[in-house]
């Protein structure tokens, strides 16, 4: 994975203090000089002139210090991890004065919170251990500070309250939460409530390029729904809801929260639809590399794969409960809508026998709202191409098959100065969104997908709400200095309601394991 450039400020702070303090001693070397009997003129202009200096690099560097924390500008060069799995805006300011800005991802082009799932492309976000050793488990999750819930609580029905003015008064409802609260630790959402949540929670997302379309959320309340088997069929009627013949709908389904007196039922899975990796004899993967370890460990669980195994075998669904613990669960045929992968010119693309599913539901990430969490709540939008022809079917670490498709294509691939790897990775994107548009399954560019981000962010602004964005999420994984929101800074701090990734969910899609309830 690319390497982010450090910022400066670490650096930049040590020397502030050394530099100004440098500046006042020799400031105040001009008063010993003079009291030895130096020559005035050349004494004051000399050690003034040192003086005046180094205060003023000692001043600049501590301003350059403490200047806007939370500002990210992008830099030429500056390279951007983005992940396999997702997300838009327009207009096109310059990069220049710094204004409020948006970002972030849900995984899916249009309507999408992204995640680490197919993007983070690796972990560098996650802190999950995937080079050598088993994953550390997960404690036991901590209960909630109940003067943490009471201010998350008020916070948000504040929020609630205020943009949706036909809720009524504040003030009964906050009563009501707060002894609720304190009866028994958390409390329960209305419907409104619940819906508003969702949909700020993906409104709030920095990762999330297809947040134009929030309001647009669908929002499935099945909190009363916590058994393991319930959990996977809601999960699969979300599937079929979601595709919707083609016309991808935005939707959350969201299931049990997290309560004092008993866990929310886990996903492991970081979508409802993964491609299984095998491990193959002279060390190289059949199908998704970056679910080889939890290939296996299904397969050690009892997941039998196809007599075949191929390179888009999906895998089981594993739902977790503490009563039942983790169960595996084979998904209907009619849950599972794939497109089959062709080039609008090229006639062999069709006989790589590629293809990818057509709804990115992310299903390992927890949705908070004021102070309460829901551990499993899949959500989708609809994909952006790049996130299957730029990341999954293209990193090294995935299905990596740039090389291929150049050797197909003839290009010269004796050396990178040819720009091959540029050329074969056009093809593949252009083959992704041909292939969409042809079976009617809805998908976008993200060149469109970034003009729309920058509509969105100019309404938040209208509004007045700051939109945080995440620049190495936001700028798409191919052209991104042709889009946008390559061109502009960015605000990045996380903002609630929200989905997080956390490191234990992030485990148990990747390693399968160790369980969240032992």
């Amino acid at each position: 994975m690319p390497l982010r450039r450090l910022p400066a400020r670490p650096l930049a702070r040590p020397l502030a203090r050394p530099l100004a303090a440098l500046g006042l001693a020799v400031a105040a070397g001009v008063v010993g000089a003079l009291g030895l009997g130096g020559d005035l003129p050349t004494v004051v202009a000399i050690a003034l002139g040192a003086a005046i200096l180094f205060l003023a690099v000692g001043i600049c560097v501590a301003y350059a210090v403490e200047a806007r924390p939370g500002t990210q500008r992008p830099q030429p060069g500056e390279s951007r991890a983005q992940a396999g799995d997702s997300r838009p805006p327009a207009g096109e300011p310059r990069l220049g004065p710094r204004r409020r800005g948006g970002r972030s991802r849900l995984q899916g082009g249009g309507p999408r919170p992204q995640v680490d799932a197919e993007q983070p492309g690796g972990d560098r976000r996650t802190g999950c251990p995937v080079s050598s050793g088993p994953p550390v488990p997960e404690p036991a999750p901590d209960v909630a500070d109940v003067e943490v819930v009471r201010a998350a609580a008020k916070e948000f029905l504040e929020l609630f309250h205020a943009e949706n003015p036909r809720a009524g008064r504040l003030e009964p409802r906050l009563a009501a939460v707060m002894q609720e609260i304190d009866l028994t630790g958390t409390y329960w959402h209305t419907a409104d409530e619940l819906t508003f949540g969702a949909r700020v929670a993906w409104r709030n997302n920095k990762r999330c390029i297809g947040r134009l379309y929030w309001r647009s959320l669908q929002v499935r309340d099945l909190r009363t729904v916590s058994d393991a088997g319930s959990v996977a069929a809601h999960c699969f009627d979300h599937l079929r809801s979601a595709h919707n013949g083609g016309k991808i709908r935005p939707m959350i389904s969201v299931f049990a929260p997290e309560t004092p007196n008993r866990p929310a039922p886990r996903i492991w899975n970081e979508q409802l639809i993964r491609y299984a990796g095998y491990e193959q004899p002279n060390g190289r993967s059949l199908g998704d590399p970056r679910y080889r370890a939890f290939t296996t460990k299904l397969i050690q669980r009892g997941w039998r794969p196809p007599d075949r195994p191929g390179a888009f075998d999906v895998l089981p669904l594993v739902v977790e409960t503490v009563d039942e613990g983790p169960r595996m669960f084979q998904l209907p045929g009619d849950a599972v809508q794939e497109v089959p992968l062709e080039h609008p010119e090229l006639p062999w693309f069709a006989g790589l026998g590629l293809r990818w599913h057509a709804v990115p539901v992310i299903s390992n990430n927890r949705l908070d709202i004021g102070g309460v969490s829901y551990p499993a709540a899949p959500f989708n939008g609809w994909y952006m191409g790049t996130e299957i022809g730029a990341r999954n079917l293209a990193d090294s670490d995935r299905y990596d098959l740039v090389p291929q498709v150049a050797e197909r294509m003839g290009l010269d691939t004796s050396h990178e100065a040819t720009l091959w790897r540029d050329q074969a990775l056009v093809e593949i994107n252009r083959a992704v969104l041909h292939s969409f548009t042809l079976n009617g399954v809805t998908v976008s560019d993200h060149h469109t997908e970034s003009r729309r981000f920058l509509i969105h962010l100019e309404k938040e602004e209208r509004a007045g709400r700051e939109c945080p964005a995440d620049w190495s999420w936001i700028v798409p994984p191919l052209s991104g200095s042709q889009t946008p929101v390559f061109h502009r800074y960015y605000d990045a701090k996380t903002q609630v309601p929200n989905f997080f990734t956390d490191p234990g969910a992030t485990c148990r899609s990747l390693h399968g394991g160790p369980p969240a309830f032992s």
